[in-house]
């Protein structure tokens, strides 16, 4: 099965980027650090002052990814991942602990390295092949089983409540939007209202806002 990364960054970050080395093994420590040392736009630095971490492991498990919580990085510090064998984690729980691209030991030459981390502290996020494949059977899983029987999307939010801040967002009352969606105008209020207060958002405008932020409309 081939294990492929994006080529390239899509967008370099425009100053250095602080990176340091997790290993528990001093020679795998010593690897990767030399390999980084080549990336003109990157200096190695302490995991406390690091930008980016690469993180060296020998299976991604639950409990790997809950070691992690123990390194001293500061946020929004992100963690590229090297695995020795096995991808064996719940991606939610990476994603969590901070890890935005996952390597393979036995192919992580200074090049793809390095590239991952740019990719990195650029805001982007680079998978494996067997490992997108998860995320995707996970997110179908999420789907099928919790989401789709509450009537709710990725976003928590369901259908009905997206279209009524939607309509918001396009400058129309209560009264067009119930006329709208053929809803009555207090069904309308109470799917605002119930979105207000399960978000903990302050009133229409910051709801309209958590929308737009989240990219929900």
């Amino acid at each position: 099965m081939t294990r492929s990364h994006a080529g390239a960054v899509r967008q370099l970050p425009s100053t250095s980027v602080s990176v340091a080395v997790d290993a528990a093994d001093p020679i795998t420590q010593a690897g990767l650090a030399a390999g980084l040392s080549r990336g003109p736009k990157l200096a190695l630095t302490t995991v406390a002052e690091a930008d980016v971490v690469v993180a060296a492991v020998q299976t991604a498990d639950n409990s790997t990814l809950e070691a992690l919580r123990s390194l001293p990085m500061p946020p929004p510090a992100r963690i590229v991942l090297v695995v020795n064998d096995g991808w064996y984690a719940d991606l939610t729980v990476a994603a969590e602990r901070g890890v935005r691209a996952v390597l393979w030991r036995a192919e992580t030459q200074p090049q793809p390295l390095i590239r991952a981390v740019l990719a990195v502290a650029a805001g982007e996020a680079l998978l494996p092949s067997e490992v997108q494949g998860e995320l995707l059977d996970q997110a179908d899983r999420l789907q099928r089983n919790v989401l789709v029987p509450k009537g709710l999307t990725p976003s928590g939010l369901t259908t009905r409540e997206i279209d009524v801040l939607r309509l918001v967002a396009q400058g129309l009352d209560l009264a067009e939007i119930a006329e709208t969606m053929c809803y009555s105008e207090r069904n309308i209020k109470k799917i605002l209202y119930g979105v207000i207060n399960r978000l903990g958002l302050r009133n229409r405008v910051h709801a309209v806002s958590y929308a737009i932020r989240n990219k929900l409309i």
